[in-house]
């Protein structure tokens, strides 16, 4: 056999005594990304939210959303320090319309109660921002963010921002001369702003936590019409949120005690009486909740449906979703039930609240995939 010299090679020369072969290009080697831990810390934020929401409840059902009545994001940060401080709190709030109209006499020790919810629930608003902040620089400069998410992360960073902004909107509404309280349409859009940044931080953690492999075998295996389903429950899921944020913009809970009538009534007689008619449907209490309870009756006949509709998927973990989803909005539906017979305490309607964000995040579930397989 003859040899790129010419010499004939033998056929027992051994291979190493060959000339090597020439190297491999080398490849520039990809930064791996890091969807797990991208995933984890959204589930943080997640967590950080939903915390936000119930402390906002518990802000609300203690009239304590009025209590700070200026917007400082950075030196506001700090509570008051010394008595000075906290007397000149204090008179800021004593100058506001819900003291002079619902907590006149209010001792400067009342008052700090009140006060540390709403910094609370601010401080919590900060934390999330900063959180967010962190994880988004630290993840970009490593340059560990999949292909294609560097905008939808800073999409939910704009959305926790914009989150802030309303929340002062809102806060706004209950200074303003004669009002002690916010108004409900802003309580409402504060609300359901929160419950879709819960419902995207939930859907990025789902993809994220999946291989590429394993979402593309999810789209393979979906139900189009469990997803329409899935779609529909969570669209009336939210509406229901926003009629609750209605509910208690007004303590709508409190002024129908009965159930399943309504003072007696299928539907109170003065359901119609304000003027101009559009705003019975977010001033008056019997409309208001009349309407709460009607759409949570038809959310739990859509929930029952989709369960049978689900039941003849051949996925064990399909049917298992839809299942919690049903168990939630049924319990969710009690609950509901027992907070306005009791006259919506502070622990049942803060229960009823929280119990909400599950049902919303169940009703979202599709089925294979979920949301989280689509696109």
């Amino acid at each position: 056999m003859a040899r790129k010299d010419g010499k004939t090679r033998s056929i027992f020369e051994e291979v190493g005594d060959a000339a090597p072969a020439a190297p491999a290009p080398v490849v520039a080697a990809r930064r791996p990304d890091s969807r797990r831990a991208i995933a984890v810390w959204l589930a943080l934020l997640f967590a950080l939210v939903v915390a936000m929401i119930a402390v906002g409840g518990l802000t609300r059902l203690t009239d304590s959303g009025l209590s700070i009545t200026e917007w400082r994001p950075v030196t506001g940060a700090l509570p008051p320090r010394g008595e000075a401080a906290w007397q000149a709190a204090f008179d800021l709030y004593r100058a506001s319309p819900q003291y002079a109209g619902a907590n006149a006499g209010m001792t400067l020790a009342e008052f700090r109660a009140i006060y540390w919810w709403e910094w609370g629930h601010r401080a919590l608003g900060r934390l999330v921002g900063l959180v967010w902040a962190a994880g988004f620089l630290g993840f970009w400069i490593a340059r560990r963010i999949p292909p294609g998410w560097v905008p939808r992360l800073v999409a939910l960073g704009a959305l926790g921002g914009l989150q802030g902004a309303i929340g002062w909107w809102m806060v706004r509404s209950g200074l303003e001369p004669g009002m002690t309280s916010v108004a409900s349409v802003r309580l409402a859009v504060h609300l359901g702003l929160a419950f879709l940044l819960l419902g995207l931080l939930a859907w990025s953690v789902m993809r994220l936590s999946r291989s590429e492999g394993e979402l593309l075998q999810a789209r393979r295996q979906r139900s189009e019409a469990l997803i329409a389903w899935g779609t529909v429950l969570a669209a009336v899921a939210f509406l229901q949120v926003v009629l609750g944020a209605l509910v208690a913009g007004i303590d709508a809970g409190r002024s129908y005690v009965d159930w399943p009538l309504m003072a007696g009534q299928l539907l109170p007689s003065e359901a119609f009486d304000a003027v101009p008619l559009w705003r019975n449907l977010v001033d008056n209490p019997a409309l208001v909740q009349f309407n709460h309870r009607i759409v949570g009756y038809l959310l739990l006949a859509l929930a029952v449906a989709a369960w049978l509709r689900s039941r003849r998927s051949a996925l064990g973990h399909v049917r298992g979703a839809f299942a919690a989803m049903l168990a939630m909005v049924g319990l969710q539906l009690v609950l509901g039930v027992v907070t306005v017979l009791h006259a919506a305490p502070l622990g049942l309607a803060l229960a009823h609240q929280l119990g909400a964000r599950i049902e919303g995040r169940e009703a979202r579930a599709q089925d294979q995939g979920e949301a989280r397989d689509r696109a």
